[in-house]
């Protein structure tokens, strides 16, 4: 998640502008507060910019709120069956859209038309950073993107900003995936695997070792189709002034995706929070390594996955579109191969609490399996 300017100081303390001075003077020095204010933050819970925004603005910018909203959360405001707890494992199959109301969202979700039926010929994947660490409306988010990943019904599942209650939850409900974490506590990434679809061989999870944001890579080694493939999924360091590290983490990325064996497809996605020009930075990306929205022609309506112009769910006094959820695609050496085919954005329907699923839109792709 990205973070425009965001606060210091409480702004039920603040002393208004003296008067003549411009409004956009009076915003620029607001913008200044709250950027001071996240860093203070960020600096007493060891965190990052992104959650010290949820925080602060769901505490309405007190700082004393915040920290008591950080360090103990309101569990008592989640659904009993979102604590983290053991769960058995359980063979039964739970309809992750039982007892649901999303607005228009299903609608819309079926008239984009839901994955294909499971065939050896092609197979789907959604990526999407679900804000977990924004806990309002909390159960109804995560049962709004459950409602998405039943009706499209992916095979793999990558998600960044995962948080235990809501994987104890996906766990409850997603019984026909394999479930993966990246990490068991603060926030973390997930991979969703389809048991009637991917043979699980391994996985493995790789830290960042200069990450100040608890950001890893988790990558899961399997097969469909009898191809062998290689998933991965990670949440790259966020905001403008952490783009030395990112670039290091992506870096360390493609570093993973060259050591992965030739004979295996490698399918890397998550929240990378990267700029084209970062990119460009490094020289773009291997030859063998394509950026899949540009290989299907960039198209225009899956540009932007974090569009503050079109997504309310931050409030934000900025507008800001970047595409800083992608995926990247390591063709195999053997003649089977893994064609991407299409690309959408999902999450686009706000829910009946008035919130969407995420700050971030989804990205659905399918593939065409070529044997």
């Amino acid at each position: 998640m990205e973070v425009g300017g965001v606060a210091s100081g409480t702004e039920q303390k603040q002393q208004l502008p003296p008067q003549g001075v411009a409004e956009e003077d009076q915003q620029e020095e607001l913008e200044k507060r709250r950027q001071l204010l996240c860093g203070e933050f960020a600096s007493i819970t060891s965190s990052d910019a992104a959650v010290a925004q949820c925080y602060l603005a769901e505490n309405d910018w007190d700082m004393q709120r915040a920290l008591n909203s950080f360090f103990e959360p309101p569990l008592e405001e989640l659904p009993v069956d979102t604590i983290p707890q053991a769960l058995p494992v359980t063979e039964t199959f739970v309809d992750l859209t039982d007892g649901l109301t999303v607005g228009s969202a299903a609608v819309a979700v079926k008239k984009a038309g839901p994955g294909l039926q499971e065939n050896d010929s092609t197979f789907s994947l959604i990526t999407w950073n679900i804000d977990g660490l924004d806990l309002s409306n909390l159960q109804e988010r995560a049962r709004g993107v459950c409602s998405y990943i039943a009706l499209y019904s992916p095979d793999v599942v990558f998600l960044q900003e995962v948080i235990p209650q809501y994987f104890n939850y996906l766990q409850k409900r997603a019984v026909s995936y394999t479930i993966i974490p990246g990490n068991t506590e603060g926030y973390f990434t997930a991979i969703m695997l389809k048991k009637s679809r991917v043979t699980i061989l391994k996985h493995e999870i790789t830290p960042f070792p200069t990450t100040s944001m608890m950001r890893n890579l988790l990558a899961v080694y399997g097969t469909i189709s009898g191809i062998d493939l290689c998933f991965m999924t990670s949440h790259l360091e966020s905001t403008k002034t952490h783009a030395k590290e990112r670039l290091n983490q992506l870096k360390l990325v493609l570093k993973k995706i060259s050591n992965t064996p030739a004979s295996t497809t490698v399918i890397f996605g998550g929240d990378t929070n990267l700029r084209d020009k970062e990119v460009a930075e490094l020289g773009g990306l291997p030859s063998n390594v394509l950026d899949i929205w540009e290989f299907l022609g960039k198209p225009e309506h899956c540009h932007y996955t974090w569009d503050t112009s079109q997504n309310t769910n931050l409030n934000a006094q900025y507008n800001c579109k970047l595409r800083f959820d992608r995926l990247l695609l390591r063709a195999a050496s053997t003649d089977s191969q893994i064609v991407p085919q299409s690309l959408d954005l999902i999450g686009l329907e706000k829910l009946d609490c008035g919130k969407f699923p995420s700050d971030h839109w989804g990205l659905f792709c399918n593939f065409d399996v070529i044997l």
